[in-house]
């Protein structure tokens, strides 16, 4: 299975996610699907970071990216009064920052003493633009304020799916290439991860309509069928769906319901 077929998989998934969460009444089942798109989506960042040719683009048109769909869930959640659900998805800026911290271990392989230089002012810059974040909620207000200025920052706090899914991706980059050690650190991060959103209210009811962020490892056999190949690439077709389908489903639930 190509890359794009991963991909274009991980859109589907995503999108019957997204129906659950902004259109009233939808089946929790198509949750538990969704719960499978955003490991895809990393996996294939990794291997795409590996391959580009040029990084430094790729990073720029992932945080560009990032900006806009903040800003544009910035307008709808304050342009529309109590919607039903408010918009906070931005994959774009974990998919940056996952890049961003892959590339720097990467150089502290080959440069130790570069590489923690590198280290040390990417954990200064996180502490300094969390401060940033934090009193650009004070001055703007709304909803969606910590978001807009994550995305804007590059924050890892204020940012899709926070530090733990940005530490998922750069799991996913270091175990890419061997299969074996990938499915172990995936499946690891999984249990930790059920762990730490169960310790306080586990219950089988919980499993299956709280906490059931779990069914990710269903993401496993997708990743161990992929051939390591591209496949027709439709560069754009994630970028552009991606905040459209989003916009037009948060307009629906809320006009429409």
């Amino acid at each position: 299975m190509t890359s794009t077929m991963l991909k274009i998989l991980a859109l589907i998934f995503m999108f019957l996610d997204h129906v659950a969460e902004f259109i009233p009444g939808a089946p929790i089942w198509l949750h538990w699907i969704g719960r499978i798109s955003a490991p895809i989506f990393f996996f294939c960042m990794a291997w795409g970071f590996y391959y580009t040719s040029n990084r430094k683009v790729y990073l720029s048109r992932m945080y560009g990216f990032g900006v806009i769909m903040a800003l544009i869930n910035y307008i709808c959640n304050n342009i529309y009064q109590d919607p039903y659900c408010y918009i906070s998805n931005n994959i774009f800026v974990t998919l940056f920052l996952i890049g961003v911290i892959s590339w720097i271990l990467e150089i502290r392989k080959n440069d130790k003493k570069r590489g923690n230089k590198y280290i040390i002012f990417f954990c200064l810059y996180q502490i300094f633009s969390t401060i940033i974040c934090i009193f650009t909620k004070q001055i703007i207000g709304g909803y969606g304020a910590f978001e807009l200025a994550g995305a804007l920052m590059g924050n890892i706090i204020f940012t899709e799916g926070s530090i733990l899914f940005v530490f998922l991706g750069v799991l996913m980059y270091f175990t890419k290439e061997n299969k074996k050690s990938l499915a172990t650190a995936y499946i690891i991060f999984c249990l930790i991860f059920f762990a730490l959103t169960s310790v306080n209210n586990f219950s089988i009811e919980g499993l299956f309509y709280e906490n059931y962020q779990w069914m990710m490892i269903g993401t496993l056999p997708f990743m161990y069928l992929y051939n390591g190949k591209k496949g027709k690439g439709y560069k754009y077709l994630f970028y552009l769906f991606y905040p459209i389908h989003i916009v037009a489903l948060f307009w629906i639930g809320n006009l429409c319901f």
